[in-house]
């Protein structure tokens, strides 16, 4: 009887391990496949991917953000970028383009726009990869290269 139960046992942890394997699998290809999708559409630029899980927040968001040759963010809905975030400014940030290099100033937020962890204080020219931090939220800066 009891080598039947740890049978049982054994197979149903197996079980879990690979459903666990398939999870994460699954959710790198859906990963992917949204990045390939993105780029099909024929969206060449500069955008803004979330980094935050969006079930951890408690406000909408969406995944992508295109960036223009000025971007505003800030919880007003005259911005460019609306996040409904309680720790972010009405007018908190901008992203601004000037021939093909893009900038992050900070619009006097009450909280402060984090650039790679460090708060900004001035105009900061943004490279590929870098994160900005702004209220809860953590998006990752993305130029792409035609």
């Amino acid at each position: 009887m009891f080598q039947i139960l740890s049978w049982i046992v054994r197979y149903i942890f197996i079980g879990m391990i690979y459903y666990f394997i398939y999870s994460i699998i699954r959710l790198i290809y859906l990963d992917i496949q949204v990045i390939h999708n993105r780029g099909k559409k024929g969206q060449a630029g500069a955008y803004l991917k979330l980094i935050n899980r969006i079930d951890r927040l408690d406000f909408d968001i969406r995944e992508f953000y295109d960036l223009e040759i000025e971007t505003t963010i800030g919880r007003n809905k005259d911005n460019d970028i609306q996040i409904l975030d309680k720790y972010i400014s009405s007018s908190h940030a901008k992203i601004v383009e000037d021939e093909e290099v893009y900038f992050l100033e900070d619009l006097g937020s009450v909280n402060g726009t984090y650039l790679n962890s460090e708060k900004i204080h001035d105009v900061t020219k943004l490279k590929n990869g870098d994160r900005i931090g702004i209220g809860q939220v953590e998006f990752l800066f993305v130029k792409e290269v035609d």
